[in-house]
This record gives structure tokens, C-alpha cells and sequence, in this order.
């Protein structure tokens, strides 16, 4: 039998002797060492990062679709009350925006034009909260298994410098497998954030483009002859 069979059957042997496949996947992470716990701690805050921007997203998308009617028909009725406090009672960055825009009504075009302009870019940021943390998990997760994987090698390679006579197929499979687990990990940590990051920015963007386009409704609205 050659060194590779050997190899392979050592692996099958220890594969197959556990309690089950998830007694055995879970025994495999366990085997990732220390790196283990960045890694799980960069997992948990990715995962925390995309529900709570998603849910807070999600809410902040939500304008009803009747909210610009209604302010342009109370605009034009001359209720500038009426408009003011229904802003107040719509929990959104578009009802923000266009709240601060109804205070100005009176001022140059350009100046109201500033105030919502300055409004949107906080309530973007607000947005955008924490994005660029989950874009650096992206990035680093696959780096921290990476310098695991390295590490462990080195250990591996020490404990078979460390041996005498042959070395055994087992302890050779061992230790790289187990240096490889927090490589996968990693790998498996900066896809998932990555697709999220970017499914959140793609969010971000439509609901700024929405906003762009409702602050242009209403500054033509103020345009409107009386």
C-alpha cells in the first residue's frame, strides 16, 4: 500500500468511527484550536450586523405610497400645519426630509434645496450604519483562517520533526486537516458577509434613490404656480 492509501484509509477510519456525521462536523470545528473564537466572534457580528441594518433598512423603506399626495395636496391648500404634522407622525427619511423642506417654505429655492439635502445625507449615513463593519468581516474572516492555517501547520510540522523513525500517515493527515478547518471556516464566515454587505448596500442605494427622486417632487411642487 502506498503512503497516499494510507493515507486516505487512515482518514476513512477516523471519519467513519464518530457518533454520527454532526457528532463528527462538530468534533472537526472543535479541532479548529484558538482561531476557533475570532472566528465565531467575527461570525455572531455578521450575523447581528445584517438583521438589525435589515430590519432598520427595511423600516426606513417603508414610506406610504399616498404620504407625497397628501403633502401636495395640503401644500397647495395652504395647510402648512397640516403637512408639518403629518411629517411628524411618518416614521421615514423621505418624511424627515421633506418636514425640514415645509419649515423653509418661504426661503429661496436653493436654500430649501440645502436644508433637505442636509437632512437626507444624515438620515443616509443613519442607512449605512455599520456597513463598512460587515464589509471589513468580509475581508478578514478568510485572512484570520488563513494565519490559522498557518499556524497550525507549523505546529503540525513541529510534532513530525519531533517524531522518530517514520512518520505515521495519521498524524501527517491530522494535523494538516485540522490546520485546513479554520481556513474553511473563514472562507465560509467572509462569503456569507460579503453577500450581505452587498444585498444591504443594494437596499441603501434604492432607498437613496428614492429619496432623490421625492425631495425633486417636491421642490417642482414649490414651483407649481399658486
Amino acid at each position: 500500500m502506498t503512503f497516499i492509501q494510507e493515507l486516505a484509509a487512515s482518514d476513512s477510519l477516523n471519519v467513519s468511527g464518530g457518533d454520527g456525521g454532526a457528532l463528527f462536523w462538530f468534533d472537526l470545528l472543535l479541532k479548529g484550536g484558538i482561531w476557533l473564537v475570532p472566528l465565531l466572534a467575527l461570525w455572531v457580528t455578521a450575523i447581528y450586523i445584517f438583521f438589525e441594518r435589515y430590519r432598520n433598512i427595511n423600516r426606513a423603506s417603508k414610506t406610504p405610497f399616498e404620504f407625497m399626495d397628501k403633502i401636495k395636496n395640503l401644500v397647495l391648500a395652504g395647510d402648512i400645519n397640516g403637512a408639518k404634522l403629518l411629517c411628524s407622525q411618518t416614521e421615514s427619511p423621505i418624511a424627515k426630509m421633506i418636514e425640514k423642506g415645509i419649515h423653509r417654505i418661504g426661503s429661496p429655492l436653493k436654500t430649501i434645496e440645502a436644508s433637505i439635502e442636509n437632512v437626507g445625507k444624515i438620515e443616509v449615513y443613519k442607512l449605512e450604519k455599520n456597513l463598512s463593519m460587515l464589509a471589513t468581516i468580509a475581508g478578514a474572516a478568510p485572512m484570520v483562517g488563513f494565519l490559522g492555517t498557518v499556524t497550525g501547520m507549523i505546529q503540525a510540522f513541529i510534532a513530525i520533526a519531533q517524531e522518530e523513525g517514520s512518520v505515521s500517515p495519521k498524524l501527517l493527515s491530522t494535523g494538516i486537516y485540522e490546520a485546513m478547518i479554520t481556513t474553511a471556516l473563514g472562507l465560509v464566515v467572509g462569503i456569507i458577509a460579503y453577500l450581505g454587505y452587498n444585498y444591504l448596500v443594494s437596499r441603501v442605494q434604492k432607498a437613496i434613490h428614492y429619496m432623490e427622486y421625492t425631495s425633486v417632487d417636491f421642490i417642482d411642487l414649490l414651483q407649481e404656480p399658486q
